[in-house]
């Protein structure tokens, strides 16, 4: 059974940085997509940033690209989401999901949603002005 959990949450200054850090186990880390989201309160869950298996291929959300970075470690099963310039419109619930990658996979598949059959519970991420 496949587990994901985030730490690195926490409270940031704006302009300020976190760095986000998804532990997977029960599942070959390098053969699985890894992907953050967020929810803000009173909002829809929307894609933040996602990574290949082997890491070569990254993919934002055009309101993240230039300030998050996302990358993993399949050494350590882990996947991290620098944050850097926070904005308060950041604050959300971040959480880590993953997907295995198949022959279907292309580059519109990272950024769905409904691609992603594995979820952490989230770390709460809070941008003050």
């Amino acid at each position: 059974q496949v587990q994901l959990v985030e730490s690195g949450g926490g409270l940031a200054q704006a302009g300020g940085s976190l760095r986000l850090s998804c532990a997977a186990s029960g599942l070959t880390f390098s053969s699985y997509a890894m992907g953050w989201f967020r929810q803000a309160p009173g909002k829809l869950r929307e894609f933040v940033a996602s990574i290949s298996g082997s890491g070569g291929s990254t993919y934002y959300a055009d309101s993240m690209k230039g300030r998050f970075t996302i990358s993993r470690d399949n050494a350590k099963n882990t996947v991290y989401l620098q944050m850097n310039s926070l904005k308060p419109e950041d604050t959300a619930v971040y959480c880590c999901a993953a997907f295995l990658i198949d022959e279907w996979t292309n580059y519109i598949t990272y950024y769905w949603e409904s691609s992603y059959d594995s979820w952490g519970q989230g770390t709460q991420v809070t941008v003050s002005s």
